[in-house]
């Protein structure tokens, strides 16, 4: 298996434990449903998409980014800037292309039948942060190999965009309470789960809200930031208003959420 495969195998495992761990000693709400039975449901979307995501893109953005590299493709190769400077900025941009990715897909309704399983959790925890229908992954690798080509993105900035990308959404999802201190200091420059719980809400005017996934800072930028929620978190409802029943948490149901 390929170092890369065990580096993100590993941050995925070792952030998904650490949260469950956290949510279960300072949960911010009560759930609703236990977890035994949303995560079989979620983490078995994971799976399915990984493996999709295997069959069907014989190239992943880090292997696109070795083949730009490899051929001398990109804007900052042709710029000739060196590969440090080069990696940050694109940590930055893959940052805000995913922004603006989630911002569409609430915004196209095609994409948003995709995205709204993501949002038909009636609970919030980590493995919300990795529950994305396998068609919207697909959708949103094939934009990061066409972004890591068209940058000639490092390959070590994309691995570590990868990585970070994947932990901070099961961070900001996560069922955890955060002193109000340290969620105001800490959201200065990442999104926390109390300012993406907002984006949960059935209430869609405050779930167009809240875009960011890694950086808090292009919330602010383009105007889609909500503090907090108008009812307070303990008693916002999570979710959409449809596929509240329990047969909602199981695989099949999930999937087949973006044709009902």
């Amino acid at each position: 298996m390929p170092a890369e495969t065990w580096i993100r195998l590993g941050f995925f495992f070792g952030v998904l434990l650490l949260m469950a761990a956290l949510e279960a000693a300072f949960p911010r709400r009560p759930r609703l449903r236990p977890r035994s039975m949303r995560w079989f449901g979620n983490l078995g979307v994971v799976a399915l998409s990984a493996l999709l995501a295997r069959l069907l893109l014989p190239i992943a953005p880090l292997g696109a980014a070795l083949w730009s590299a490899q051929h001398g493709l990109g804007l900052f190769r042709a710029l000739a800037l060196p590969d440090g400077f080069s990696g940050i900025v694109c940590l930055f941009l893959l940052d805000l292309a995913v922004y603006w990715q989630h911002r569409i897909f609430h915004t196209l309704r095609p994409l948003w039948r995709i995205h709204r399983m993501h949002h038909a959790d009636v609970d919030l925890d980590a493995s919300t942060g990795v529950r994305f229908h396998p068609v919207e992954i697909l959708l949103s690798l094939l934009l990061k190999i066409g972004l890591v080509v068209l940058l000639g993105a490092p390959a070590w900035a994309v691995l570590t965009f990868e990585v970070v990308l994947n932990g901070s959404a099961m961070f900001n999802h996560a069922n955890l309470a955060l002193p109000a201190w340290f969620d105001r200091l800490l959201r200065t420059i990442l999104v926390t789960p109390d300012m993406h719980r907002v984006h949960h809400s059935t209430d869609m005017r405050e779930a167009n809200r809240n875009f960011g996934f890694c950086l808090s800072c292009w919330d602010r930028l383009f105007l889609s930031y909500k503090d907090q929620p108008d009812h307070g978190h303990e008693n916002m409802e999570i979710g959409l208003k449809i596929f509240r029943d329990r047969d909602f948490s199981r695989l099949d149901k999930l999937l087949a959420i973006p044709f009902l």
